[in-house]
């Protein structure tokens, strides 16, 4: 093949690569499901607003009890069958503890939510916006988020972020739905979060020692789809845009933005929390009452002492 046709043969792969994406996703319109998808404000609730009120509740106070100042939450607003592999959600934003003054006029302790979304009339920009926890539970279709705490010292960095203004100078607002975190051209709400993430651990708002950082140490998470899937679809999502990607579609997920930060310490606990309203907690069976001549049950023996030589990461 001659070098004369090799862009033709990019541009065409990457529109095949776009049709596949578009329909692997779902995201053929931004209501074709309720709650709203990617990152965008809340749709048509999925669930009963008093069950979105009491998952918010049930998420604030989970933080809460942990005494997170800020954390990083993940919502689905599609459902899981509907995710390209390796892809559990589909809206991350940070949660911060702060003083809310309610419309009363009254103050109160709870968490705030702030987002990059896209926009509705243009949806290949985005823009950063600032809403609450039952905004952000309407957007769920699953009853399911992952939830990312920071270290102590890496939430006292975030939040200083977002006091002095580096939060925001990190927004680029040429939005793309699977974004490269590894090049700067587009972002998504993930990419953004990374962004900052990163900006905090090393301390820097220069977006090209950011990449250059996140290169050497962060793994992004690959799409597993196939080109060739369902290739005749009659249009593709203009938020799909590929020209920051070569090779492989890999994108800023929930689990590759969780390892990244537990491998390196940046993060105290990741994990996910089920509503109550849909996953009932299990029952606690109390142990059982034994009669007061019953044998005692001999204590086991004890394993003796050994000493231990630390091995750091991938020396042993």
């Amino acid at each position: 093949m001659s070098g004369s046709s090799q862009p033709h043969v990019k541009t065409a792969a990457r529109s095949l690569m776009a049709l596949s994406l578009a329909l692997t996703l779902s995201v053929a319109s931004p209501d074709a499901h309720a709650g709203g998808d990617a990152s965008q404000p809340r749709g048509q609730p999925t669930h009963a607003i008093e069950d979105v009120a009491d998952f918010a509740k049930q998420i604030e106070r989970d933080l809460a009890r942990r005494e997170a100042r800020i954390a990083i939450v993940f919502r689905s607003g599609r459902a899981r069958e509907e995710l390209p592999g390796g892809v559990r959600y589909t809206h991350g934003a940070f949660w911060v503890y702060s003083t809310i003054q309610g419309a009363d006029g009254q103050t109160h302790q709870g968490y705030s939510v702030h987002n990059l979304y896209h926009g509705a009339e243009d949806r290949r920009r985005s823009y950063l916006h600032q809403d609450w926890p039952v905004d952000f539970v309407n957007g769920d279709v699953i009853g399911e988020v992952g939830v990312i705490i920071p270290s102590p010292e890496m939430q006292r960095r975030l939040i200083e972020m977002m006091q002095d203004g580096r939060y925001e100078a990190l927004h680029r607002d040429d939005y793309s739905l699977v974004s490269n975190p590894l090049d700067p051209l587009y972002q998504n709400c993930n990419e953004f979060m990374l962004d900052v993430i990163a900006g905090a651990t090393w301390q820097t708002h220069s977006l090209p020692q950011i990449k250059a950082n996140l290169e050497a140490y962060f793994d992004p998470s690959p799409l597993k789809i196939s080109i060739f899937q369902r290739m005749f679809a009659p249009t593709a999502d203009e938020r799909i845009r590929l020209e920051d990607h070569e090779g492989p579609i890999r994108t800023a997920t929930f689990a590759s933005m969780g390892e990244f930060m537990t491998q390196y310490g940046l993060a105290s606990e990741v994990y996910e929390i089920r509503a109550e309203f849909m996953y009932p907690p299990e029952p606690v069976t109390p142990p059982p009452v034994l009669p007061s001549d019953a044998p005692a049950t001999q204590a086991p023996t004890p394993t003796p002492e050994r000493s231990y030589t630390s091995v750091r990461p991938g020396e042993g």
